[in-house]
């Protein structure tokens, strides 16, 4: 074996060209995903407190800051919808007319041609509980019952034009259900990616601000225990097995080893979402001089890039592809 001073590892290191060409790991706009919210009842955008820089959309604001996402070469947005009234089924999520499918027509009309217009297929942002499915006598998400309702919000979604669905309800055979319902009615190129390893995690918090979550209790009986690996890549095998284009892993920093775990057991794209309280930690640590704000947030989508990210979805996507050029 070869040691010191004949070997000089640091050699790899001596210069800021050096250290490119040989960086195993790269980030590029194009492997971004911004996440976008509208809200219904709004003429112009409004902040988001616990999330520096993010704002609610209001349907104008949402075609200019798509347009402004398509030319810095991002991958894609994913929209979010808020509706000015809730009900027990979330009867606003497959409403032609609600605000999320109205979104996604004006989004794909705007830059559909441009990037991947992708929409989050989930009832938690539509009902008047606040969970991602409809509810039983008991109280219980009732996992069969929700599959219907998902199967209409996914035939509204494709009809409006998104191109690719987020399904992040994590109820057990919703890609199936879902891929067949789109085959059915002749969908059969809008993509499903499945939120396979989403787990119940406190980093959530920001989010429901954001969409003004109406939720009480947890959503522990459906997402998972963050105490639990081998069951974020059973998740995954399944959801592959069911028809998903992508898996994803969410979070993202809190569950490198899940994502590693992920990317080497399937074919498929792996993806993973830097979600609300990852860019609220940076934001606020930066904002109090105690990190470098624009280093950190790129080594942390470094990191989960070099844990087997292809895809990250980030609230800072069309900020990065700018530092990047």
């Amino acid at each position: 074996m070869s040691r010191f001073p004949e070997t000089r590892l640091r050699r790899l290191r001596q210069s800021a060209p050096v250290r490119s060409l040989v960086r195993e790991t790269s980030l590029e706009a194009r492997q971004l995903v911004l996440p976008m919210f509208v809200r219904e009842d709004i003429s112009e955008p409004v902040a988001i407190g616990s999330m520096p820089g993010v704002v609610q959309h209001s349907l104008d604001s949402l075609r200019r800051a798509a347009a402004d996402a398509a030319e810095t070469g991002i991958g894609g947005v994913m929209l979010f919808g808020i509706p000015e009234v809730r009900d027990a089924d979330g009867t606003g999520a497959d409403d032609p007319h609600g605000i999320l499918n109205l979104a996604t027509e004006a989004v794909a009309a705007e830059v559909g041609d441009a990037l991947v217009v992708q929409t989050d297929l989930c009832l938690d942002e539509f009902t008047d509980h606040g969970h991602c499915g409809v509810l039983d006598a008991s109280g219980a998400v009732d996992n069969d019952a929700t599959l219907d309702r998902y199967r209409s919000m996914a035939l509204a979604q494709a009809g409006a034009g998104s191109q690719l669905l987020g399904l992040s309800g994590m109820m057990d055979g919703q890609v199936a259900a879902i891929r067949e319902a789109l085959d059915t009615e002749g969908f059969h190129d809008t993509l499903l990616l499945a939120y396979s390893a989403k787990y119940a995690s406190a980093f959530y918090g920001p989010f429901r601000e954001a969409v003004d979550s109406q939720l009480t209790g947890d959503r522990r009986t459906y997402q998972m225990d963050p105490g639990n690996r081998r069951e974020g890549l059973r998740e995954a095998l399944f959801d592959v097995d069911e028809g998903a284009d992508i898996v994803m892993v969410k979070p993202a920093m809190a569950f490198l080893d899940v994502l590693r775990k992920v990317r080497d057991a399937v074919d498929v794209p792996v993806w993973a979402y830097q979600v609300s309280g990852e860019y609220a930690m940076i934001e606020a640590a930066a904002a109090n001089g105690w990190i470098t704000r624009e280093p950190a947030i790129l080594e942390s989508l470094l990191s989960i890039r070099r844990a087997g990210a292809d895809v990250v979805l980030t609230y800072w996507a069309t900020e990065v592809a700018g530092m990047l050029r």
